[in-house]
């Protein structure tokens, strides 16, 4: 008697985890930036963790806001072309017969059996069957624009709290140093933990993320310290 292998696909996560990442990496990458380009300018370390707090404030609500209205606007294309397939099975279901079909005889299904399933698929779930086959649409990959929304605001938060932890820590003259490593290093645990989420490669994902922040915390101290000296 034969048994189904378990397998642990890790692409329901998804949603979430695209979310959770961009937040996290926006929070540390942001605010450590925010804080590095106000203290190469001079500022008094009070002045600083002031505008580390705001930028994790304002930070926070501003990933929440366009999370919403960028997945909102996914939602609102699928739903759209939910209400289109719908009108299209109820005026023209032997069309739409064949065209899942031919989606299945594309895929290599020989042409009589790829209509035997396409009809045995329609009987059970027309809609389901075109959203998934025809247009891309599954419960696993559907916009989730609350959940999207709450998940980068909170990992935001987080990934925020997280320079400016250092900066409390941190004697003034060092500040500057202290945050920009312990930033790299945050950067390269969640580029690390991300990958790992989504099963893939740690040491690219590591690289990637610990890049573009350490570019990042480089050009705004640049400019920081610039505006310092014009000042």
């Amino acid at each position: 008697m034969s048994r189904l292998h378990s397998e642990n696909h890790l692409v329901s996560r998804i949603g979430w985890l695209r979310a959770a990442v961009l937040g996290a990496n926006d929070g540390i990458v942001s605010t450590a930036s925010l804080i590095v380009g106000v203290a190469t300018a001079s500022a008094a370390s009070s002045e600083i963790l002031v505008a580390g707090v705001a930028g994790l404030v304002a930070g926070a609500m501003s990933m929440a806001a366009g999370e919403y209205v960028s997945v909102s606007s996914q939602a609102d294309t699928e739903n759209a072309d939910l209400d289109r397939e719908r009108t299209e099975l109820a005026t023209q279901p032997e069309a739409e017969r064949e065209e899942l079909a031919q989606i299945y005889v594309k895929r290599g299904v020989d042409r009589i059996l790829a209509r035997q399933v396409a009809d045995q698929m329609m009987a059970r779930d027309a809609l389901a069957a075109h959203a998934q086959d025809e247009l891309g649409i599954s419960e696993i990959t559907t916009a989730r624009p609350i959940q999207a929304a709450l998940t980068s605001a909170a990992t935001f938060a987080v990934g925020a709290a997280m320079p400016l932890a250092m900066v409390m820590v941190s004697p003034t003259s060092m500040l500057v140093a202290t945050v920009s490593v312990a930033s790299l290093a945050f950067l390269a645990l969640l580029g690390a933990i991300g990958a790992k989420a989504g099963g893939a490669n740690v040491l690219r994902a590591t690289l990637r993320v610990t890049f573009w922040g350490a570019f990042a915390i480089a050009l705004t101290a640049g400019i920081g310290a610039v505006v310092g000296k014009a000042i």
